[in-house]
């Protein structure tokens, strides 16, 4: 018979997710046991954000240098040497997976490695072994999607997962998928000579709705390299080492196919349907946003980008949190914080708060305030003169909702937004705040002045001296 072994908690995953889950756990209780099948460190050190960021910040610094060179203002031209770039990726990101893995020696003898599947609502087996629990936090990740009819073709697909691990850079690539991933692989190849086409189903890109922002970016990013809208059809295999492909009734060869079409939530091998787990239509288990625990099984709580709700990291780390809280706590509800989103393009692409299609969707009467910055003076001398910002505010009081925006420096401004619409700023308000000269975000102040000429009430943009404090 086999043995079992009891916990109060069992925590399925180690990612960004699991270890902040874990840390709240351990508040309340050592009786606890985390589960973890794979590489240690996580989804965003080993092949996510900062390996790409390396890699992104390597291609923007190599570009800026070719600007300056075709504008006469250095004197040397070369060419990025590929093999070293890749070891200097690989070398960052062992750097950051080992810092994670570091942390975990304190409590390393609470993971137990292997896969767990499910026998009952509070029963795992894992590597033969029977383990019980009173709670569960699934927090199991991602992969990427690979579409099936394509996997037989496997060896001329790259993903995210497997760029890095690259000596070198195949010449000529299609970018299936403009989304984050996409649009942030597909242009730093671009940057680095690679020749890159990219196709996208959609004309939405990079999380964007806002219809104006989608074409703005379309069309920037049409002068970098092809990009296609619409379906690709895979042909096969062409002289053997490369692989033919149909977009818009043309026949076009790769060497390779970086396929950047989503990733999907590692939850099929747990064997959660014969527990009657009810999914909904993305095969996704239904839970609360609130505590994240299940509509049908309140003592699993579904945490990171396992529950498909907000695949970041910031945002992984704070369901971990929740999951983690209310597993050894009383249930209670957690407001989460103002959506950010950001593309690490140059210029940056970012959504935060409320998007476009949101806020039609909610029939909110609101305006929009605008910006360029193709001639904003900042940009202009930063040789980045590119760029366009919506931001969106409730008509009746100001309120700034949302904004969907391509500029210098955006990683700045969408915290500064989203900042002020957690503090329920109006434009107005915002307007109060110090903007310093010359800088990118005199832009925002742009668009901010132009929602506030829209409101009924246009008000001094300086307190006067016996005005009350905003808050």
């Amino acid at each position: 018979m086999k043995s079992t072994a009891h916990y109060e908690v069992v925590i399925i995953g180690l990612g960004t997710a699991g270890m902040t889950a874990r840390r709240e756990v351990a508040k309340q209780t050592q009786n606890y046991l985390i589960v973890h099948d794979g590489p240690l460190g996580t989804t965003c050190a080993r092949v996510g954000c900062m390996p790409s960021k390396a890699f992104l910040q390597i291609a923007h610094d190599y570009h800026r240098s070719q600007k300056l060179f075709n504008k006469g203002l250095i004197d040397h031209s070369s060419k990025p040497n590929i093999k070293d770039l890749m070891t200097h990726t690989r070398a960052l990101r062992d750097r950051f997976v080992k810092n994670i893995i570091n942390d975990m020696q304190d409590w390393e003898d609470k993971i137990l490695k292997g896969r767990a599947h499910f026998k009952d609502k509070n029963t795992i087996e894992v590597n033969g072994k029977i383990i019980t629990a009173d709670k569960f936090i699934i927090a199991t990740g991602t992969t990427p999607v690979v579409p099936e009819e394509w996997k037989e073709y496997s060896s001329f697909f790259l993903t995210s997962d497997t760029l890095f691990e690259l000596e070198t850079l195949p010449q000529n690539i299609l970018v299936m998928g403009l989304g984050v991933i996409g649009l942030e692989l597909g242009q730093a190849l671009s940057r680095l000579g690679i020749n890159v086409t990219g196709i996208n189903r959609s004309d939405s890109l990079g999380g964007l709705t806002d219809p104006m922002i989608e074409r703005y970016v379309l069309r920037r990013l049409k002068e970098e390299f092809p990009v296609y809208i619409g379906e690709a059809k895979l042909l096969g295999p062409s002289n053997g080492d490369q692989i033919s492909v149909e977009i818009e009734g043309k026949i076009h060869n790769f060497d390779k196919v970086l396929l950047s079409v989503g990733r999907k939530p590692n939850l099929e091998k747990l064997g959660l349907k014969k527990l009657g787990i009810k999914l909904n239509n993305k095969g996704l288990p239904e839970f609360k946003q609130t505590n994240l625990s299940l509509l049908d099984m309140p003592h699993f709580f579904l945490a990171g980008d396992a529950n498909g709700n907000r695949p970041i990291l910031h945002e992984a780390a704070d369901d971990g949190k929740i999951a983690g809280y209310n597993a050894v706590n009383e249930l209670r509800c957690f407001k989460r914080r103002v959506a950010i989103g950001i593309t690490f393009t140059a210029p940056n692409i970012a959504t935060v708060g409320e998007k476009h299609d949101e806020i039609i969707e909610k029939k909110i009467d609101f305006i929009t305030g605008a910006v360029s910055f193709e001639n904003q003076g900042r940009a202009i001398t930063k040789l980045e003169e590119q760029g366009l910002l919506h931001v969106y505010v409730r008509k009746n009081d100001g309120k700034i909702l949302g904004a969907e925006f391509q500029c210098p420096n955006g990683e700045h401004i969408a915290h500064l937004l989203a900042w002020a619409i957690s503090l329920d700023m109006t434009a107005p308000d915002a307007l109060k705040m110090p903007f310093y000269h010359p800088v990118v975000e005199e832009g925002l102040r742009t668009a901010l002045r132009d929602a506030a000429k829209q409101l009924p009430n246009l008000e001094d943009e300086l307190f006067f001296c016996d005005d009350p404090p905003i808050y």
